[in-house]
């Protein structure tokens, strides 16, 4: 069942920025990888998902829910992680948990307690004298708190170190397990690998591939059949490359990483 849908959405600001014809959904309880450098239109698609911008064309649903027409009900249903989190700095962090506890209205439910340990967090502070860590941190708490069963999650450990960001990729993981539907926008390809079913890359504003991750993998695997001198050589030659010998020849697979295959999309362009 398809939880998160868009259908050919479109949003030209000109000069090729904005996101064009894009189409994908996300099934209950799977994760979704959502790739693309900055400026390839991840963010304009998220903002869509919220209700923050109206499509020019096509449509966004979550949940059988139009994300701008019904756009209060979407955002009550979700948790929600923005690229850039913006805050109010003369709040201490634990007036901010407060505030959005009130705002969501978040009784004895609360998984705020679980989270601040898990992340090591003491929300106390000013938010205003708290480092992009403990900002993204507090981020992170406030989204999932309510513990919702749909979250979008746009770069949510950006600052983060790798601790926290293998802490926060442990909890994505346990999210899934309860049957959590997950879109996650990420620059990180270890994180995504180790959190995402299925990919989707986004280039110039068009998606260019969604696949799950298997099949990515596998239509990204070679396998290369060398003949040798003799067998003695052959052997050698597949202990140094992982290979598999034959008598004299010897067959290597080799497999890519999520990155080479991004990059192979991207052609080595940094321009979206």
């Amino acid at each position: 069942m398809s939880i998160i849908k868009i259908e050919n959405l479109v949003r030209d600001y000109g000069e090729g920025k904005g996101v064009f014809d894009i189409s994908f959904h996300v099934n209950q309880g799977e994760a979704f990888g959502f790739l693309g450098p900055n400026g390839a239109g991840k963010t304009t698609t998220i903002r869509h998902l919220m209700g923050f911008l109206k499509p020019e064309s096509g449509k966004c649903t979550i949940d059988g829910l139009d994300c701008w027409n019904e756009r209060e009900k979407v955002q009550a249903r979700l948790g929600y992680i923005p690229g850039e989190i913006s805050f109010f700095d003369d709040m201490s962090g634990t007036e901010f948990l407060k505030f959005i506890a009130e705002y969501r209205k978040i009784g004895t439910q609360s998984r705020k307690k679980e989270l601040l340990e898990r992340f090591e967090l003491d929300p106390k502070s000013k938010i205003k004298k708290m480092s992009k860590g403990t900002k993204q941190k507090l981020g992170i708490v406030a989204a999932f708190m309510h513990d919702p069963d749909i979250l979008i999650l746009d770069e949510p450990t950006s600052g983060l170190d790798p601790l926290m960001q293998s802490r926060f990729v442990n909890l994505v993981a346990e999210e899934k397990e309860h049957n959590k539907t997950v879109l996650m926008s990420s620059h990180i390809f270890e994180e995504v690998e180790r959190t995402c079913d299925r990919i989707g890359i986004i280039r110039k504003g068009r998606m260019i591939t969604v696949d799950s991750a298997v099949t990515l993998h596998k239509r990204h695997t070679h396998s290369y059949t060398v003949t040798l001198e003799n067998e003695a050589i052959a052997k050698a030659f597949a202990s140094d490359f992982d290979g598999i010998c034959n008598g004299t020849k010897v067959t290597v697979t080799t497999k890519q990483s999520l990155e080479e295959i991004f990059m192979n999309y991207y052609g080595g362009d940094k321009n979206d």
